[in-house]
């Protein structure tokens, strides 16, 4: 089960197509920086969300390697403002580098573990937290599609 669990995972962020018909490693790859900032309408730009993303992935995969949860709500959309290429590139990479990380320990978990309560009660177990992760980050895909569509209409 974790190694489905682990490959669902992947699938949003780093190779699948089977839910969405693409990833964040896919839409965001072909973002240039300019785009990943741009404001449409009154949604949230395309950096914006990324960041947000990656927040929780970045908190999550922080208790899998030991540490503590640190990452509050009204701290994930505290995003630095993308200036360049570079910043835009070290976001991006960031999050797949977390999802990476996360995907490995996520399949490392055994039946027992992913069971077992994450870090406080009121959390729910493992499971219940990756799936999370997994719905909130197809959820936003979805909306970085979109604003993705809506740059490329105002562009033509």
């Amino acid at each position: 089960m974790v190694k489905e669990i682990a490959s669902r995972f992947r699938e949003v962020f780093l190779d699948g197509t089977w839910v969405a018909n693409t990833n964040y490693k896919k839409v965001l790859t072909n973002i240039t920086w300019q785009e990943a900032k741009q404001k449409e309408f009154s949604a949230n730009t395309i950096a914006l969300l990324t960041f947000h993303v990656n927040y929780y992935v970045a908190g999550v995969l922080q208790v899998f390697e030991g540490g503590t949860l640190d990452i509050k709500d009204k701290f994930s959309f505290d995003a630095p403002e993308i200036t360049s290429e570079k910043d835009w590139e070290i976001l991006r990479n960031t999050l797949f580098e977390n999802s990476k990380k996360l995907a490995n320990c996520i399949e490392q978990l055994s039946k027992k573990e992913l069971e077992s309560i994450f870090v406080d009660e009121k959390y729910g177990s493992h499971y219940r937290n990756i799936e999370g992760i997994i719905e909130h980050s197809y959820y936003h895909l979805g909306q970085i599609s979109l604003i993705k569509k809506m740059i490329d209409k105002t562009e033509n």
